[in-house]
C-alpha cells in the first residue's frame, strides 16, 4: 500500500450516506468463523450498493474461531450508502475499525499509533503491498528466492505484538554465507572497530548466540537488550 491509512472515527457523508471525497476507506473487522460468514458480509455491501476495491482474510490472532477481514471500499459511487453498510457490519462483527486513506477535512488528524500494539492494525497491509515482485526485480524469475522471500514475509505477516518473535529456520546456504561474512568481519574488529563495539560484541557472543555457525535469532537479541 503506497498510502498509509488515516483515522476516520467520524465518517463524513454526502446526501446518500457516502463519503465526501474520492478516497477509499479501509475497514478492518473480525467475524466468527462459520459457514456463510463471508457471504453475509458481502450481502450487506450488496444491499447498500457498496463496491469493494479489495478484500483479504486470515485467521484471527486476537480471537479464537474468528476470521479477520481487511477491505477497501470504493467511495466514488453516489448511490452507495456506506454509513448504513458499516453500521450493519458492526452489528455482526466481533470488532471493527474504520480508517481512511485520504484526509477528511480541515479537522482531520492523520492516524498514528499511540500504543505499540496498534501497529498491528496496518502493518500487515504494508507487508501485503510488498509481497509481489516487479518484473524487473533481479529475483523475479528465481523460484527459490521467491519461496524464501515468502517464508520471511509470512513470519512477519502472522506475528502480533506481544507474541515471542518467530525463530527462523535458516538454510545451510544462508549459514555458510553468514559464516564467511562473520569470520571476515571479526578478523577486522580488533584493529578496525571501536572499543565500545568490541566490548558489546563479546557480550552478544556470550548471550545472543553470535558465532560463525549460527545466525542470531532476533528474539534472543531482543531479550538480551531488554534485560
Amino acid at each position: 500500500m503506497s498510502q498509509h491509512c488515516e483515522n476516520n472515527d467520524q465518517v463524513l457523508t454526502n446526501g446518500h450516506g457516502g463519503t465526501k471525497d474520492n478516497g477509499n476507506l479501509c475497514v478492518l473487522f473480525s467475524v466468527k468463523e462459520n459457514v456463510g460468514a463471508l457471504a453475509e458480509v458481502l450481502r450487506i455491501f450488496k444491499e447498500y450498493h457498496v463496491n469493494l476495491a479489495h478484500i483479504e482474510s486470515r485467521s484471527s490472532k486476537r480471537f479464537s474461531d474468528d476470521y479477520e477481514f481487511l477491505i477497501e471500499i470504493d467511495t466514488r459511487s453516489e448511490s452507495a450508502n456506506i454509513d448504513k453498510a458499516l453500521n450493519d457490519l458492526k452489528g455482526i462483527s466481533t470488532y471493527m475499525q474504520v480508517i481512511s486513506r485520504e484526509p477528511r477535512g480541515k479537522e482531520s488528524v492523520p492516524w498514528f499509533p499511540v500504543k505499540i500494539k496498534e501497529i498491528d492494525n496496518f502493518a500487515n497491509h504494508v507487508l501485503s503491498y510488498g509481497a509481489e515482485l516487479d518484473s524487473d526485480h533481479p529475483g523475479f524469475t528465481d523460484e527459490v528466492y521467491r519461496k524464501r522471500r515468502k517464508y520471511f514475509a509470512d513470519l512477519a505477516f502472522n506475528h502480533k505484538h506481544g507474541q515471542p518473535l518467530p525463530r527462523v529456520e535458516y538454510t545451510e546456504e544462508e549459514i555458510n554465507t553468514w559464516r564467511t561474512v562473520y569470520n571476515q568481519l571479526t578478523s577486522l574488529y580488533p584493529t578496525h572497530a571501536c572499543r565500545e563495539h568490541n566490548h558489546i560484541f563479546r557480550l552478544m557472543i556470550e548471550n545472543c548466540g553470535y558465532g560463525p555457525d549460527q545466525i542470531p535469532q532476533l528474539e534472543d537479541v531482543s531479550n538480551f537488550l531488554k534485560g
